[in-house]
């Protein structure tokens, strides 16, 4: 996913007014006479980077003045203690601008990171590491595209985007809900689409009805590769192509092993629901 100015600026501008407010008191009175002076943002800890265009788009919206250079690019990893961007102009409009720069940056690294850690432990299977739904609210743009930069690939952006038959969905139909709700969709002429199963007896409900993608919610590893001897095997292998995703209960000390069922597809929310953020600081240079 890549990001644009264009449609990051609103959320950018919304963060700027949460912070600043009516102005910045302190550094107004301090800094009564305003200087130009030259900043460095550093990592405090190593970390995947992501977040570099929207800290310039930051800087940007309080002072356009303000000369912007990046040291290091998104998905570069960056050692603790290293300077990634600085900054020089007016000293009270960098320290405006700060708290949002780091608070963007730490949060979009943080995601960047944990998802390259995601990435190494399934190092040398098929399967790769996909983000959900699970973003916080107005940052699922920037949050999936901090997922790219730690490697990982985006799941659908919204509802709009794509097919996806959830438990609840089933919940509401009548029996034969798989095979109904699939149809719908194939009678429509739509491709990709995907469905939730929870057991086996599900999946193979799924795999019947045509699914292209089944979502193997809380399966435990056996019953994962249950689900992919029988895709292989079930009908002369006429399922070979359908794209198995496990999801639910996924962590750094499981994944692997997971990975390893030979699944296609590892959908981890805790990519951007629960990340920890990484810590940066600005130090002005004297």
């Amino acid at each position: 996913m890549k990001l644009t100015k264009e449609k990051v600026f609103p959320i950018i501008i919304s963060a700027l007014k949460e912070d600043i407010g009516s102005g910045d008191i302190t550094s107004a009175i301090v800094f009564e006479k305003d200087i130009n002076l030259l900043a460095h943002i550093i990592a405090k800890e190593e970390c995947i980077l992501a977040g570099i265009d929207v800290a310039k788009w930051v800087f940007d919206a309080v002072d356009e003045k303000i000369a912007f250079t990046a040291l290091f690019k998104d998905g570069d990893s960056v050692k603790k203690n290293k300077r990634v961007l600085s900054i020089k102009g007016s000293v009270k409009n960098i320290l405006s601008a700060e708290r949002t720069v780091l608070n963007f940056l730490g949060h979009l690294s943080g995601v960047a990171t944990l998802t390259a850690e995601f990435v190494k432990e399934i190092k040398g299977t098929a399967a790769k590491i996909y983000d959900t739904r699970k973003t916080t609210p107005g940052l699922r743009e920037m949050e999936k595209y901090a997922v790219g930069a730690g490697g990982g690939s985006n799941f659908r952006v919204g509802l709009w985007d794509g097919i996806m038959i959830k438990d609840n969905h089933l919940r509401a139909l009548r029996e034969n809900a798989i095979k109904e709700s699939v149809s719908m969709f194939k009678g429509r002429g739509y491709k990709n689409i995907e469905v939730e199963v929870e057991n086996i007896a599900e999946f193979e409900d799924a795999l019947d009805a045509g699914a292209d993608i089944i979502m193997l919610d809380n399966m435990k590893p056996e019953e994962i590769k249950k689900a992919v001897r029988l895709k292989d095997t079930r009908s002369k292998g006429r399922f070979r192509n359908v794209i198995l995703e496990a999801s639910g209960g996924i962590s750094l000390e499981n994944v692997k092993k997971i990975a390893k069922t030979g699944a296609d597809r590892i959908s981890i929310g805790k990519l951007t629901h629960s990340v920890p953020s990484i810590d940066f600081s600005l130090e002005i240079c004297k």
